[in-house]
């Protein structure tokens, strides 16, 4: 199960840095997980500061 990222979203890229497969990217007006390379480690979650990204 991989992480998604809502609509909450402030773009601001505290997750980025924190993945150890490097699943998340930049998107338009939000980040974006890959859930074919995410690994489920929830890292992302504990730095968001909007808590937008959750388990799937």
């Amino acid at each position: 199960m991989a992480h998604v990222i809502s609509d909450d979203c402030i773009n601001c890229g505290a997750c980025v840095g924190e993945c150890p497969v490097e699943a998340i990217t930049e998107g338009d007006e939000k980040h974006v997980i890959n859930a074919d390379t995410c690994t489920d480690c929830a890292a992302c979650t504990e730095v968001c500061p909007v808590e937008a990204i959750s388990a799937e």
